[in-house]
């Protein structure tokens, strides 16, 4: 007995994990906790829960290959895990990584050691990027960071895409005028790499469907639970989708699950991948002419400065964040975000993707659902508890900035510095849906009118002086000139019948 343990958090299964790395020098050995309160805590998407356990379960085989001891727990709730472990094998300490959440972190900080009785050694957390270097160690409380101005300090600091004059390829930061095409028919997107459930995953998997109170189904689950399968997933996407991610980045389609997107989330959220390996590889692969510099330069600026900006944002406005609403939102949310069974062609396509899959890329997220919510002034909360819920790649730290912050704007434009709204215009230059659509993109009001139409004029009407004060979206503002007063009561209208007919659950 004794010695020290370290506790692996189900999202930190990195290839070298630094509380082992802190560790080596004595006996040690590895518990990971499956928490069954945890598991049920949102009725999360089964397909989430699918990947996390097995991936869980796949590290612990990988662990005792490498020659560590460890004590897999599956119990009611963490602690109890933790305190069956600590009663079976009386470690001296236990060491574990920060958790990326606000709870988590708490719970680590404030009260582990209490409640075990040991010592508990929290050590930095390593998987992102501004843990190391911040480029805004102290903000202003209500004082707002561009994104942009952030992604370029990390680009310097990491020298990515960088010149030797430390000046950025190409001349430019950004690439996004050259990634805002809409999906041709001529084009393919390949199939999305698919990975065979191995026993672990298929026990996994028939545990996870007796249990109640989750959405989706576990049926068609193909993700990679192991470092391998991720990897290859990575190589798969540099080899076959990288070249053309940047134009079509924007684009929305039915006939494709992910066109050209990564779809790595999943993976670099559990540490099965992680972001340094992830950048310099796409960095090589423009260095060598196997992509564009537009492509290279939007997938690092997911990464290097989406991804670490949301997690930056993240804990620099919690706890506060759950709870912003500047917008006074406080309609329900509709009983068909669960079904997708709405008439309007592109949300239910979204929203049918999301609970059967678990995903949706960045433009259906933020341009079709999130959209709608702001313009219906669906509740900021339960916005964000239902995509915390539905995603594969949903976790406490990346959701709340991204629904409140970024897509409602709740945050009081902390987090973005405008509101993401457009009318149906917007869908049909990007997309495929609206030739299919029972609803008239063209029209602004009318039995005919698509909802993204007069719920985009009808938010413009309400918020008009507030809008007009945001230099971004003056020229959205403007356009109300062209509504006489006849328009603007019936757009009025037809948004008040629509808003009243939503049924919450």
């Amino acid at each position: 007995m004794g010695g020290k343990s370290v506790w692996i958090l189900g999202d930190q299964l990195l290839r070298s994990h630094p509380a082992l790395e802190q560790t080596a020098d004595g006996s040690v050995r590895i518990v990971l906790v499956e928490s069954l309160e945890q598991a049920q805590r949102r009725p999360y998407q089964r397909k989430k829960l699918v990947l996390l356990f097995s991936a869980m379960r796949h590290y612990a085989e990988a662990l005792r290959g490498a020659g560590y001891e460890v004590d897999y727990v599956r119990a009611a709730r963490a602690i109890d895990g933790l305190r069956q472990h600590v009663a079976a094998h009386e470690p001296d300490a236990l060491y574990t990584m920060a958790a990326s959440s606000y709870r988590g972190r708490r719970f680590q900080r404030e009260y582990l050691a209490g409640k075990l009785g040991i010592q508990v050694v929290v050590i930095p957390n390593s998987q992102f990027l501004v843990e190391e270097h911040n480029p805004v160690p102290d903000p202003e409380p209500e004082r707002q960071y561009i994104m942009e101005y952030f992604y370029r300090d990390m680009r310097r600091h990491y020298n990515v895409l960088m010149t030797a004059d430390d000046e950025p390829l190409g001349g430019q930061w950004n690439y996004d005028k050259q990634n805002r095409k809409p999906l041709p028919q001529s084009v393919s997107p390949p199939a999305d790499p698919s990975f065979e459930p191995d026993e672990i995953t298929r026990a996994v998997m028939d545990e996870v469907a007796e249990l109640s109170g989750l959405s989706g189904t576990v049926e068609g689950f193909a993700y990679a639970v192991t470092h391998q399968g991720a990897q290859a997933a990575f190589g798969n996407f540099i080899a076959h989708r990288l070249a053309q991610f940047g134009p079509y980045e924007d684009a929305l389609s039915q006939r494709s699950h992910s066109l050209f997107h990564s779809v790595l989330s999943p993976y670099l959220n559990i540490g099965l991948l992680e972001p340094r390996p992830l950048i310099r590889a796409a960095e090589r692969a423009y260095r060598e002419e196997r992509a564009p510099l537009n492509s290279v330069e939007g997938f690092v600026r997911q990464i290097l400065g989406w991804r670490e900006f949301m997690y930056w944002q993240y804990w620099r406005q919690m706890p506060e964040l759950l709870g912003k609403n500047s917008w006074e939102a406080r309609r329900a949310l509709p009983a068909f975000f669960w079904t997708g069974e709405t008439d309007m062609a592109c949300l239910a396509h979204a929203l049918q993707r999301a609970v059967t899959t678990g995903y949706n890329h960045h433009i259906e997220r933020l341009m079709v659902i999130g959209n709608f919510c702001m313009l219906a002034g669906l509740e900021p909360a339960a916005v964000n508890d239902w995509f915390s819920s539905l995603y594969i790649d949903a976790y406490d730290w990346v959701m709340p900035p991204n629904v409140i912050g970024m897509a409602l704007n709740a945050d009081g434009g902390l987090t973005a510095t405008k509101p993401y709204i457009a009318s149906a215009n917007y869908i049909n230059k990007m997309g495929d849906h609206c030739q299919q659509c029972t609803f008239d993109h063209q029209a602004r009001h009318g039995q005919e009118a698509c909802p993204y139409n007069f719920l985009y004029w009808n938010f413009l009407l309400e918020h008009e002086s507030r809008l007009r004060s945001n230099p971004r979206l003056g020229p959205n503002v403007l356009g109300l000139r062209y509504l006489d007063e006849a328009d603007r009561q019936a757009v009025r209208a037809d948004a008040k019948v629509f808003l009243d007919g939503l049924r919450s659950r």
